[in-house]
């Protein structure tokens, strides 16, 4: 049904929702995080060429991809951290390497500083796992009452509009499909409008202090000198080159590549150039 996609789907029971995740391949373990408005389809060929030589776990957040979309759920940072590290407890891993992309930066981080020293390394895609009060005009205007539900929910202009805006290279009609085929409705938006309004600009916001500790949490991982590589498209509306410098200054020693005129969606743009260097990055 989703190109590139053959994965066996697998189910893990959050109360009364499912949680779905790909678990592809064996050794050591890399957890692959997505953000907004994607699903785990966006690491489809990262998976078939990690899962090779490696453990792969691809998680779709609650209200995200092929997981259950509840219409009364908390959907906020703190729940999504929770919910993936629920899912490693379930699944016994334990040392493990992080593939992170937009929210799943803040999420994917924010697990590994609950789990002591398990974290070994991270590959680092237009993502934040810190404050900032950047915020593009387009994503801010989605989060206006009312106006933002129509927009996003009704008319699913922040899914349907990635699949043009997050690539510098025309996606083709079956991969653009396959983005935004777990929203087609009002209910399936329900996550993606809430994602939009958890960003957290101001100390007021209910996910400040989480997004907060998150940042916090990057010193140790700082200290330890955690092997890094940063793979960005600098032609990114939303994270962009302000975004990419920060990791810089925070992780100095980190491995950097930086694709001035690719997209958001990084490894639609550059999967050919990055597959090799996340390959000899996680045999390292």
């Amino acid at each position: 049904m989703y190109p590139d996609y053959p994965f066996e789907s697998n189910y893990f029971a959050l109360q009364s929702h499912r949680l779905h995740y790909i678990d592809q391949g064996q050794g050591d373990v890399i957890v692959m995080v997505h953000g907004n408005p994607s699903w785990s389809f966006y690491y489809r060929k990262l998976i078939t060429l990690l899962s090779k030589t490696h453990r792969v776990i691809a998680v779709d957040h609650l209200g995200c991809g092929l997981s259950d979309k509840p219409q009364d759920y908390s959907y906020c940072l703190k729940s999504h951290i929770n919910n993936l590290n629920a899912l490693l407890d379930f699944l016994k891993v334990e040392k493990f390497s992080l593939c992170i992309h937009d929210w799943g930066g803040a999420i994917g981080m924010g697990v590994a500083a609950k789990r002591g020293n398990d974290l070994q390394r991270a590959l680092v895609l237009n993502t934040a796992a810190f404050r900032s009060i950047l915020i593009p005009q387009r994503i801010q205007i989605c989060r206006w009452p009312v106006i933002g539900d129509l927009l996003v929910r009704g008319f699913n202009s922040f899914a349907a509009g990635a699949v043009f805006m997050a690539v510098s290279k025309t996606m083709k009609r079956a991969v653009a499909d396959a983005y935004v085929a777990p929203y087609d409705s009002w209910k399936n938006r329900v996550a993606i409008a809430a994602f939009v309004k958890d960003i957290p600009l101001d100390k007021k916001h209910p996910s400040y202090e989480t997004l907060h500790k998150v940042e916090q949490g990057l010193e140790k991982f700082q200290e330890k000198k955690l092997p890094m590589m940063l793979c960005w498209g600098g032609n990114d509306f939303c994270f962009n080159k302000k975004f990419y410098d920060e990791w810089c200054q925070r992780f100095p020693h980190a491995e950097k590549h930086y694709f001035a005129e690719s997209g958001h969606y990084i490894l639609e743009d550059e999967f050919a150039a990055i597959a090799p260097l996340a390959h000899r990055f996680f045999e390292n």
